[in-house]
C-alpha cells in the first residue's frame, strides 16, 4: 500500500481528481513585528521581486518571480518578512491569538508559525514553544530572534511528557505528519500507510494532551500538511469521542469541508466544520485545518 497510483486512486475515493504533479509556489509572510507591508513590497519591487496578495491570508503573499534568494534579501535577515508557504499560514490566522492569551505552541520548531503568533498577540501575552528536536529548536532560535519575538519562552521538551493540567487559553498543535506530496517531490517513493497509521496513533496522544492542556472556554487548532483522512478527520473524531463537552468550529478558510465517511470510515459529523485543502486548487499543498472550543474544566 504504498506508490503515486495506489495514493492517487485513494485521494480518489476521497473525491479528489489529482494529477500528483500539483505544487506550491514559493510565499512570504510580513512580519508586522518589523515592517509594514507596504514598506516589504516597495523594498522588494525595487529589487525587482514580482508579488501577488494571498486574498485569504492576512499577511500573505505569493512570490511570482524573483531575480535572488529572498532568504538572502537584507529584508529577510532585518525579519521584515519570512518564507512561509500559503496553507501553512492558515492555523495561526485560523487560531488568531491575541495579547491576552497564554499559547502553547506544542510542535514549535523551525518556529514560522511561532513568530506568526507573536505577530497577531502584538508580542504581549505568553508563547510556550515546545520541541523534542534539539537541533531544530536552534533553528527556531534563530528564527524568534530574527523576527523580534520578545513574548515566548522556548523549551527542549516533549509534548507527551506534559501534565495533564489545563494552563493555556489557546493550543496551537501542528502536528508530525506524512506530509503530502505538493510539497515534497519524493513523497509517493518515501510513504506508505505504515507511516500514515503510526503517525496517527501518535496524533491521537499529542491531540489528547493539547485538549488537556486548555482551560475552560480554551480553543484548539489542530493542523497537519498530511491528506490522509487517518491523520486528520479520524483524529478529530477520536478526541471528539473521548471529550463531550469538546466541539468543533466552523474554520474559516479555503478547501472544503472535513470528511465525516472518507474510505468508508464512520466517524463523527462534526468533522465536517473542518477544513481539507487539496493541493492546486487554492495555489497551496495540501492541508487540514480543526478548531475545537473546550466547553468541560476537565
Amino acid at each position: 500500500m504504498r506508490g503515486r497510483p495506489w495514493f492517487l486512486s485513494r485521494y480518489r475515493a476521497l473525491g479528489a481528481t489529482l494529477s500528483g504533479r500539483e505544487r506550491a509556489p514559493q510565499a512570504i509572510r510580513v512580519n508586522p513585528l518589523r515592517a509594514e507591508a507596504g514598506e516589504v513590497l516597495e523594498a522588494l519591487r525595487g529589487e525587482g521581486v514580482e508579488l501577488e496578495p494571498v486574498p485569504y491570508l492576512d499577511h500573505g503573499f505569493w512570490i511570482r518571480s524573483t531575480p535572488f534568494s529572498l532568504g538572502a534579501s537584507i529584508e529577510y535577515l532585518l525579519g521584515m518578512f519570512s518564507l512561509q508557504e500559503a496553507a501553512s499560514q492558515l492555523p495561526v490566522q485560523v487560531l488568531r491569538p491575541g495579547p491576552d492569551d497564554r499559547l502553547l505552541d506544542m510542535a514549535c520548531a523551525p518556529g514560522g508559525k511561532t513568530t506568526q503568533a507573536a505577530a497577531y498577540m502584538e508580542n504581549k501575552g505568553v508563547i510556550v514553544g515546545l520541541d523534542r528536536d534539539r537541533r531544530r529548536l536552534y533553528a527556531a532560535e534563530n528564527h524568534l530572534e530574527r523576527c523580534g519575538v520578545v513574548n515566548a519562552a522556548l523549551h527542549h521538551v516533549d509534548a507527551l511528557d506534559l501534565p495533564p493540567e489545563p494552563a493555556f487559553t489557546k493550543v496551537l498543535l501542528d502536528a508530525p505528519c506524512s506530509g503530502n506530496y505538493a510539497a515534497d517531490p519524493q513523497w509517493f517513493r518515501k510513504r506508505s500507510m505504515a507511516d500514515v497509521e503510526a503517525n496517527a496513533e501518535l496524533q491521537k496522544k499529542l491531540i489528547e494532551k493539547a485538549y488537556q492542556a486548555l482551560e475552560q472556554g480554551g480553543v484548539l487548532v489542530y493542523s497537519t500538511c498530511s491528506l490522509e483522512p487517518e491523520e486528520d478527520e479520524a483524529v478529530v473524531s477520536w478526541l471528539l469521542e473521548r471529550h463531550p463537552g469538546a466541539e468543533t468550529v466552523e474554520v474559516e478558510a479555503p478547501g472544503s469541508p472535513g470528511l465525516s465517511h472518507p474510505l468508508e470510515m464512520e466517524l463523527d459529523e462534526r468533522v465536517r466544520r473542518c477544513r481539507r485543502i487539496w493541493p492546486g486548487l487554492h495555489g497551496t499543498q495540501g492541508f487540514f485545518i480543526a478548531k475545537v472550543v473546550k466547553h468541560e474544566a476537565s
